[in-house]
C-alpha cells in the first residue's frame, strides 16, 4: 500500500475509531477517473458530516497524481481522509490535522460468464439497522466486514443485506436494482436510514432519468423480488453485475440489464 503524504501515525483516529471517510475510484487504462466529481462530492459530504476539514483541492489533486503514477494504468485508487492524530478518548481534537491517504490495487476479476449470466447471491443473517451516519462512506464498516465473512463461509459470490423488517437494502459492497414490468426499482436507503447510495447508483439513476425510463425508489418486502424480470448489483468499480440466483429464486438476464451494463462499460473504455 502506498500513502500520502507520510507514514500513518499510530495515534490516528482513523485507526482508533474509524474516524474518517473514504472513496474507491476506478481508473481507466489511460488514467481517467470518469466518476471523479461524484466521488469528491461524496467525500466532502462525508467529511462535513463528521466535522473533518477537507484538504485543499491542490492536495487532493497531488494525491491522485501520485496514486495514478503508482498505478500506471487501469485499476483502483482508494482515498481515505482521517481526522488525524488525537489523544486518548473519543473527544475529537479542537484543531484537527487531517490525513489524506491513498492506496492502489488491481481491478477485481470477475469471470466473463458471471458478467454475462449473473452471479449467485445469498441472504446475510444479520440485518442492517438505522444509523445516524447512514449514506456516508465512513471508515467503520464492521457490519459489512462481518457480512462479507459470512458470504465467504457460505460460498456465495455476494450477500444481500436486509432491514430488520426483511426489506432488501443492498449487497455487502454494491447497490441493488431490479427490473419489473412497470420499470426499474432500487431500495430507498434514505427512508431505511441505513446503507450507502453508491456513486454508480447515482450515475445510473441520472442516466435512466435522462432517457425517460421510470425508476421507483421505495422499500419493499423481500418477496417482491420473485416478480422481478431481472436483478443486478452495481458499484463504481464493477459497474453492472447481474444476479442469476438468490435463495430459491432464479432470473435470466434481460436485455434491458445488458444494455445498462454496456453503457457503464463504455464509461471506462480506453
Amino acid at each position: 500500500m502506498s500513502r500520502w503524504p507520510s507514514m500513518l501515525d499510530s495515534r490516528d483516529r482513523g485507526l482508533a475509531y474509524g474516524d474518517g471517510v473514504f472513496e474507491t475510484l476506478r481508473v481507466t487504462a489511460e488514467g481517467r477517473i470518469p466518476l471523479l466529481p461524484l466521488h469528491l462530492a461524496r467525500l466532502e459530504q462525508g467529511a462535513c458530516a463528521l466535522g473533518i476539514p477537507m484538504p485543499e483541492p491542490a492536495c487532493v489533486d497531488q494525491a491522485l497524481q501520485q496514486a495514478g503514477i503508482a498505478l500506471a494504468g487501469a485499476g483502483v485508487i482508494k482515498l481515505q481522509l482521517t481526522r488525524g492524530a488525537g489523544g486518548r478518548g473519543y473527544l475529537p481534537p479542537a484543531h484537527p490535522k487531517p490525513n489524506l491517504l491513498w492506496q492502489t490495487s488491481d481491478l477485481p476479476v470477475w469471470q466473463e460468464q458471471d458478467r454475462r449470466d449473473g452471479i449467485v447471491m445469498g441472504l446475510c443473517s444479520q440485518p442492517l439497522y438505522p444509523d445516524v451516519l447512514a449514506g456516508h462512506k465512513h471508515l467503520n464498516r464492521l457490519p459489512q466486514v462481518m457480512a462479507r465473512a459470512e458470504v465467504a463461509r457460505q460460498g456465495w459470490q455476494e450477500g444481500l443485506l436486509l432491514s430488520s423488517r426483511r426489506q432488501p437494502l443492498e449487497a455487502t459492497a454494491m447497490n441493488l436494482f431490479a427490473r419489473f414490468d412497470e420499470g426499474w426499482w432500487t431500495p430507498d436507503l434514505a427512508a431505511a436510514g441505513c446503507g450507502v447510495g453508491g456513486v454508480m447508483r447515482r450515475w445510473l439513476l441520472a442516466d435512466l432519468a435522462s432517457r425517460g425510463e421510470p425508476v421507483s425508489c421505495d422499500l419493499r418486502p423481500l418477496s417482491q423480488l420473485c416478480h422481478a424480470q431481472g436483478v443486478f448489483l452495481s458499484n463504481s468499480v464493477v459497474g453492472v453485475l447481474p444476479v442469476r440466483k438468490l435463495a430459491q429464486w432464479q432470473w435470466a438476464v434481460p436485455d434491458s440489464v445488458r444494455v445498462l451494463q454496456a453503457r457503464v462499460d463504455a464509461l471506462f473504455a480506453a
